[in-house]
């Protein structure tokens, strides 16, 4: 956004994750400045506190004339008009993804910036829908702005590269279905470890589960001690940018057993990827998936596992039939687009603050 839009001055106030990569990003360009506060944005707390307490006095110092918030929430008292996204509603629908003090903490701050922000983005049509069930938003407040994708997945990695790679992360040459979540329990990744043990006689492939535990791990943990042979399934918790390329790519099969997303990014990477994807007909799922990718029933072991070794065993043709549709399918989503949409909201409200408050 700050190369396209260089009549607009930037200001990004950055916590200590992310100040070095987003002065890396955004070095290039004069009209981006920064603004670092000394907070780990990983202590949910203490980025609360200061979000809260820190942020409006750096905000008016900067003079900035709106200040957009990407995450949830936003400050309760600001002087600027303020514009905030809210990616989904899961809190509320799946209350167990979140620790009872996290998620009451969470509600009030979510609340309290729907009533805040002059506009809310939601990053799709279902959140959009979710936002305006769950919270007293204004239904014109509401504008749905959906993601995108790292166009590096549609970029095949050569053959001999990708086989180096997958080597070394699964130990293995052989066929594998792949899996791309953290165990929250709306992840449903237990049901797809339980689907896999009922095939796992029947084919030669293995599990691949790339994410970190979360508060559904012991239901993983439970299903994990019911295969047979567990040298067939692989958990990775953590793997480079490139190595994920590599990990889509080669998979057979990309299962994304989920039961509630706001975007469903995983699908849309699969997509660009050329991998086959089976998912849920679940939350945003089929926004992003369309017809091009198949579906199960995500209350079904026996539905997923059918469903498994239906598309393990697609000839070629029907394979690139598929791949080739999801490829198109995925092409219409671009951050550019994102970042249009998202530009767009944010003039709306500036342009408003001044026609409302003239000099």
């Amino acid at each position: 956004m700050a190369g396209t839009y260089g009549d607009v001055e930037w200001v990004l106030f950055t916590n200590r994750e992310n100040d070095s990569h987003l002065r890396d990003i955004f070095r290039p360009f004069p009209n981006v400045a920064f603004c670092p506060l000394s907070l780990r944005a990983t202590n949910r707390y203490a980025r609360i506190i200061r979000e809260q307490f820190d942020l409006p006095f750096r905000v008016v110092r900067s003079r900035a004339d709106l200040l957009w918030s990407p995450g949830y929430t936003a400050p309760f008292f600001l002087s600027c008009p303020q514009v905030v996204t809210i990616p989904d509603m899961q809190y509320r629908r799946y209350p167990e993804d979140l620790t009872f003090l996290a998620r009451i903490v969470t509600d009030i701050l979510v609340r309290a910036a729907t009533r805040r922000c002059r506009r809310i983005i939601a990053i799709s049509e279902f959140s959009r829908r979710e936002i305006l069930a769950l919270t007293r938003a204004r239904e014109e407040s509401v504008v749905a702005v959906p993601l995108a994708a790292d166009p590096s997945f549609s970029q095949p990695i050569p053959d001999n590269m990708r086989q180096e790679r997958l080597k070394s992360l699964l130990n293995s040459e052989g066929p594998y279905i792949l899996c791309i979540a953290n165990t929250y329990p709306h992840k449903n990744v237990h049901t797809l470890i339980e689907a896999f043990g009922q095939i796992a006689e029947t084919i030669p492939h293995q599990l691949v589960l790339v994410g970190k535990p979360r508060l559904g791990e012991p239901e993983t943990q439970t299903a994990l001690r019911r295969i047979s042979n567990l040298s067939r399934v692989r958990r990775l918790m953590r793997v480079d940018y490139k190595d994920l390329f590599a990990l889509y790519q080669g998979a057979d099969v990309f299962v994304f057993p989920s039961r509630y997303e706001g975007f469903g990014l995983p699908v849309l990477e699969a997509m660009m990827s050329g991998v086959p994807v089976l998912t849920t007909r679940c939350g945003s799922i089929p926004e992003v998936g369309g017809d091009t990718v198949c579906y199960f029933d995500p209350s079904s072991t026996a539905d997923l596992a059918r469903q498994m070794v239906r598309m393990i065993a697609w000839n070629e043709d029907c394979r690139k039939a598929r791949i080739i549709g999801a490829l198109k399918h995925a092409a219409q989503f671009s951050w550019h687009q994102t970042a249009m949409k998202t530009m767009a909201c944010l003039r709306e409200v500036v342009t408003t603050q001044v026609e409302d408050n003239p000099c």
